[in-house]
C-alpha cells in the first residue's frame, strides 16, 4: 500500500522543486537551442558557404568528438568545485562560442567551432543530473529528470519558428541571416550562466531558502536512500567502469535514443524544407512533433514514477522510435504521413529519458555517480554524432532520408532488447554479487 507524503515532505519538495527545476530547465532551453540551431542555419548557411550534405555532417557530429573527451572531466570537476560555480562557467563558454559560429567562413572554421562548442558544453547534462540527485530523492526522479528534459523538445519546439523568423533578418547590416540567428540565440545563455552564479546552491545543508526542518529532511530522506538502493555497478574506479559490461551495454542502450534526437534536430528541417516549404513553414512544421513528445515525455515519466516501473518503460520508448523512423522510409513524399512518423519518433525519444536515467542512477554508487553519468552521456552523444555524419553520407549516396534513418532502426531495436535483458532482477542481482567479488578479490590480491 502506497504511503501518502507528509505535509513536511509535500512542502520541502514543492519549494525544491519550484526553486530549480524551471531556472534548469530555462538554461537547459538555450543549452539545446545553442546545440541544434545549426540546423535551421543550414537552410542558407550550407549553400553561402558551399557545404555538402556530407561536409556539414561531419561538422556537425564533430561538436560529439570533443563533448565525448571532455564529459567526465567537466562532470568530475563539477562535483570538486560545486554546481554554482561549473554550471556557471559551463554556460558563459558556450554561449560566447556559440555566437562565435557567427565567424564561420567555410569548412574548416565550421569544423573548428563545432568542436569548440561541443567542449565548451561538455558536461552540462550530466553535471544537471548529478546535481538533481543531491536535491531530489529516487522516488522522485523520473518524473523530474522527464520535466527538466522536457526543454529539449521545447527547445525545437519554440525554437523551430523563431529560428525561420530570424533567417529572414537577412542583409541587416550586411549580415546574413545565419550569423543573426547564432548571435541572438547565443547571448542569452551568457546572461543565464551569470544568473547561475548568484541563484544555485550546491547542497541542501546550504539552503538558505529552506526551514532547518525541512533542510533536516530532505538531508534524511536522501540519506536513507543512498542505503536502500542496490546498485549493479557498487563502488568502481574509473577504470573499472570504463571496463564494466553492465556499464558499457546502459550506454549503449542510450545510444539509440540520444543518436536519433541528435539526428533529427540536425536533418529533419531539411527534411521538411523538402517539401517545397518556405523556411518559416518549416520552422513551424518542424515544431509539431517536439510539441506533442514535450507533453507525452512528463506523462511517461509520471507514470514511471507512480508505478515504481522502469525496464518496460525504457524499452518501450526505443521501439517506438524503432517504428516511427521504419515507418519514414514508406512516408515518402507525403508530408503529413512524415510528420505523423516524425511525432512518433521523437515521443519515444525523449519519453525515454525520465525511466532511463532514473534506471541508471539508481544502479550507480553515489561515489561513481559522477563519472558514471557522465561516462553513459558521454559514449551516447559520440554514437549520436556519429549517427549524424552517417546520415549526411548516407542521404548524399541514396538520396533518401527514409533510407538513411535504417541505420538507428536497428540500434534503437538492439537497444530495447538490451534493457529487457540486463535489467531482469535475476540479472541486475548477478551483476551485484559478480562486481562485489570482483572489487574484493582485487583489494585482497592488493
Amino acid at each position: 500500500m502506497e504511503t501518502l507524503p507528509t505535509p513536511l515532505e509535500v512542502s520541502t519538495m514543492r519549494k525544491v522543486t519550484l526553486r530549480l527545476v524551471p531556472f534548469l530547465m530555462l538554461c537547459y532551453f538555450f543549452a539545446l537551442l545553442d546545440r541544434v540551431n545549426v540546423g535551421f542555419a543550414s537552410l542558407e548557411m550550407n549553400k553561402d558557404l558551399g557545404l555538402s550534405a556530407a561536409v556539414f555532417g561531419l561538422g556537425s557530429s564533430l561538436f560529439f568528438v570533443s563533448y565525448f573527451f571532455f564529459e567526465v572531466p567537466s562532470n568530475l570537476a563539477l562535483e570538486k568545485f560545486g554546481a554554482r560555480r561549473w554550471i556557471a562557467r559551463i554556460m558563459v563558454t558556450w554561449g560566447i562560442v556559440s555566437a562565435c559560429m557567427a565567424l564561420v567562413v567555410g569548412p574548416y572554421s565550421f569544423y573548428g567551432m563545432r568542436l569548440i562548442l561541443g567542449a565548451a558544453e561538455a558536461g552540462f547534462f550530466p553535471g544537471v543530473l548529478l546535481f538533481l540527485t543531491y536535491w531530489f530523492p529516487a522516488a522522485y526522479r523520473a518524473r523530474i529528470v522527464a520535466t527538466f528534459m522536457v526543454s529539449i523538445p521545447v527547445a525545437s519546439f519554440v525554437g523551430s519558428p523563431i529560428s525561420g523568423l530570424l533567417l529572414g533578418l537577412d542583409g541587416l547590416w550586411g549580415m546574413k541571416g545565419w550569423q543573426w540567428l547564432f548571435i541572438i540565440e547565443g547571448v542569452p545563455t551568457v546572461l543565464l550562466g551569470t544568473m547561475c552564479f548568484f541563484f544555485l546552491t550546491d547542497r541542501p545543508a546550504n539552503a538558505k531558502w529552506l526551514t532547518a526542518e525541512e533542510r533536516e529532511w530532505i538531508t534524511t530522506r536522501l540519506q536513507h536512500d543512498v542505503k536502500k538502493e542496490k546498485t549493479s555497478s557498487g563502488h568502481l574506479s574509473m577504470w573499472q567502469l570504463f571496463r564494466n559490461k553492465h556499464f558499457l551495454i546502459m550506454a549503449m542502450v542510450c545510444a539509440g535514443a540520444s543518436a536519433t534526437g541528435s539526428s533529427l534536430s540536425i536533418w529533419q528541417p531539411q527534411l521538411i524544407k523538402s517539401f517545397g516549404l518556405t523556411n518559416f513553414e518549416t520552422g513551424l512544421i518542424n515544431s509539431i512533433p517536439y510539441g506533442v513528445a514535450s507533453i507525452l515525455m512528463i506523462l511517461w515519466g509520471r507514470h514511471s514514477d507512480r508505478t515504481g516501473e522502469r525496464r518496460w518503460h525504457t524499452a518501450l520508448a526505443l521501439l517506438l522510435i524503432a517504428c516511427g523512423l521504419g515507418s519514414l522510409f514508406f512516408a515518402k513524399s507525403m508530408l503529413a504521413a512524415t510528420i505523423f512518423a516524425l511525432s512518433a519518433v521523437l515521443i519515444g525519444a525523449y519519453s525515454f529519458k525520465g525511466p532511463f536515467w532514473a534506471l541508471s542512477s539508481g544502479w550507480l554508487a553515489p561515489s561513481t555517480a559522477a563519472a558514471g553519468l557522465a561516462g553513459i552521456n558521454a559514449i551516447a552523444n559520440l554514437a549520436g554524432g556519429g549517427a549524424i555524419s552517417l546520415v549526411g553520407v548516407i542521404k548524399e549516396a541514396t538520396g533518401s532520408y527514409g533510407i538513411a534513418m535504417l541505420p538507428l532502426v536497428a540500434l534503437t531495436t538492439i537497444g530495447a532488447m538490451c534493457v529487457l535483458y540486463i535489467s531482469r532482477p535475476q540479472r541486475a542481482g548477478a551483476a551485484v554479487r559478480t562486481t562485489a567479488e570482483t572489487s574484493q578479490g582485487e583489494r585482497s590480491a592488493a
